[in-house]
């Protein structure tokens, strides 16, 4: 199993009104963990894409346990439970400075290529790096 820690502080902009995470911003913070996970496998979301594959959403499922508040540090725990195919299924939980779960999803990518518009399986260097971890 992977697992990725990023820390996020939550900015002005990341509010409604009253100062609370608006609802809409978490699927971000799952795509900043999601994005830094692969930076740690030494991949970047840009070489990827250099080779015409791509990872667009196929599903998102999201649980909201508490607020979040303006200033806060939060930590993003990216977790993938198996190695990739084609589909791509990560889960994000989210945890305010008092360790407390605040957040959870699962999202589901799918690996695809850009020269036929199909789904692909994920690149061999791509599943070599995650089994370093499983």
């Amino acid at each position: 199993m992977l697992v990725s820690e990023t820390k996020i502080r939550v900015c002005y902009d990341d509010t409604d009104q009253m100062g609370v995470v608006y609802y809409g911003v978490y699927p971000r913070f799952y795509e900043i963990g999601r994005t830094e996970m692969i930076r740690e496998l030494g991949i970047t979301y840009k070489e990827v894409e250099k080779q015409k594959i791509f990872l667009p959403a196929k599903s998102l499922n999201i649980n909201y346990h508490k607020s979040a508040y303006y200033d806060d540090l939060l930590t993003v725990r990216t977790i993938v439970e198996k190695i990739p195919q084609v589909k791509f299924p990560i889960k994000t939980e989210i945890y305010n400075e008092a360790g407390e779960l605040i957040n959870s999803a699962e999202v589901v990518l799918a690996f695809f290529n850009g020269n036929t518009n199909k789904p692909c399986k994920a690149p061999d260097y791509f599943i070599d790096e995650m089994k370093k971890y499983f």
